[in-house]
């Protein structure tokens, strides 16, 4: 799965856990800071991604992940 791929699907997870369709992403979008998510948002949206991609991402995995480019160079070394 390329990255681009990725992007898209985490870009869909994202907007759908906001509720907001045309909500603007980059790969510099923190998830904390610019998406406002609080732990709970923040659980909710882990398990809508291992939910999207079929894998397990740890809880200490997850303090490492602080934008949409970590995310995407997280799961694409998870689904290779």
């Amino acid at each position: 799965m390329s990255k681009e791929v990725i992007y898209e699907r985490i870009t869909k997870v994202v907007r759908e856990q906001r509720h907001d369709t045309e909500l603007f992403i980059t790969l510099e979008t923190s998830l904390r800071d610019d998406l406002e998510v609080d732990s709970i948002e923040l659980m909710e949206f882990i398990i809508a991604l291992e939910d999207e991609f079929g894998i397990a991402i740890p809880d200490e995995d997850v303090d490492q992940l602080d934008n949409i480019k970590d995310l995407i160079d997280y799961l694409d070394s998870r689904t290779h």
